[in-house]
């Protein structure tokens, strides 16, 4: 196995990241309605990515995408917080602490963007996910902030940059 890198999202890495996204989410069994699975943004996250204050950043193993993550101001918001967004990792990229490298590396990016906090939404099963999150520094918070269009994602967590 290569040394896994983290880098920016390209146009050529999109059908790929597209079919990262859609394969987590149906192996973690979420609804394809009022989730990322219907994301139209999914298959252009280039272009979706490409703006002021938001980066996409993938996860490439021997020329093969496994994981993903982006961070871009929260919809909806009035205030300095940006979310956490569409991360996925194939199960061959899970337990190498690639995880927790790219949150690293999504939150160092937030924070030169100047934000204050970061926000996440997840889906209650994802244990391991939210673990992940506890252990960066992420907060669990009671009720939503912005509006996402994720209504099927009731745990909102929080982290102060």
């Amino acid at each position: 196995m290569g040394e896994a890198i983290i880098r920016e999202i390209t146009p050529n890495d999109n059908a790929q990241v597209a079919q990262v996204v859609r394969k987590v989410l149906l192996e973690m069994g979420v609804p394809k309605i009022g989730t990322a699975y219907a994301d139209k943004a999914l298959d252009d996250m280039h272009g979706n990515y490409n703006s002021p204050k938001a980066t996409y950043f993938v996860i490439e193993d021997n020329g093969q995408i496994i994981g993903c993550a982006g961070i871009a101001q929260l919809d909806n918001y009035e205030g300095n917080v940006c979310e956490l967004q569409k991360m996925y990792l194939l199960k061959e990229a899970r337990g190498r602490g690639l995880g927790a490298k790219m949150i690293k590396v999504c939150l160092e990016r937030a924070k030169s963007y100047g934000f204050d906090q970061c926000y996440l939404e997840t889906m209650p099963y994802m244990k391991a996910a939210q673990k992940l999150y506890k252990n960066n520094g992420f907060e669990y918070i009671d009720s939503p902030m912005g509006d996402t269009g994720h209504y099927s994602c009731p745990v909102w967590m929080l982290k102060k940059l």
